[in-house]
């Protein structure tokens, strides 16, 4: 008779589910690389929220089946997206116009480190050949609320929530909310620690603890 073995924490395709819980009807919602493009297929039904990218879309569909790929529609990721009834294009002044004037109510973005003062590291590891910032610091400073969405540790197993970042910054106490494999960490304000709100399925809090080395409060 076969077992079933039970994995233990959140898939990538989870944490972004996780994350498309946070969205609210109406929200205008700008996607980074990596983990947090997957939220675009985990909107909840009924909801009405319109996506922005960088590049100049506003109002991006799902990622499309291989037979309905157009190479001219891509997100600022460059990976292939669709496009809605709705969908608008302009110049990427005008986008990142919305974001810096703050009409983006929601990013969620990847992290490499997250320092438990809410600062991020998201864009560069030195030594590393990179193909530019992108438009993480302007979201970090123009958008109403961050998630980051990001693996608990890293490829060596070394913490990535920590006391201080150690790779360049991002920004400074931006984050509201991390997603990771293991658990939520939210924190009602910038001047408030983060806290333990959920643990993925089959993780305790001693685990989340071993593998965490910034304060926080659960």
């Amino acid at each position: 008779m076969a077992t079933t073995v039970e994995t233990k924490g959140w898939t990538r395709n989870d944490m972004a589910a996780r994350a498309a819980k946070e969205l609210r009807d109406g929200y205008y919602v700008n996607l980074g690389i990596g983990i947090p493009t997957l939220v675009a297929n985990n909107i909840p039904p009924g909801l009405t929220v319109t996506l922005q990218s960088e590049n100049g879309m506003l109002g991006i569909g799902p990622f499309p089946y291989d037979d309905e790929v157009d190479p001219d529609l891509i997100n600022a990721g460059k990976q292939t997206v669709s496009q809605l009834p709705q969908t608008s294009y302009f110049d990427s002044a005008t986008s990142f116009g919305m974001i810096r004037g703050g009409h983006i109510d929601l990013a969620v973005l990847g992290g490499m480190e997250v320092s438990e003062d809410g600062d991020l590291a998201n864009w560069m590891v030195p030594g590393k050949m990179i193909k530019g910032m992108g438009g993480a610091m302007d979201l970090v400073a123009g958008v109403k609320k961050i998630i980051v969405v990001m693996e608990h540790v890293s490829k060596n197993g070394a913490a990535k929530f920590i006391p201080e970042c150690t790779l360049p910054l991002t920004g400074k106490n931006v984050v509201d909310m991390i997603i990771t494999d293991l658990a939520v960490f939210q924190r009602p304000d910038h001047d408030s620690p983060f806290k333990l709100i959920e643990l993925a399925s089959g993780v305790t809090k001693e685990e989340v603890r071993e593998k965490t080395t910034a304060n926080y409060v659960d």
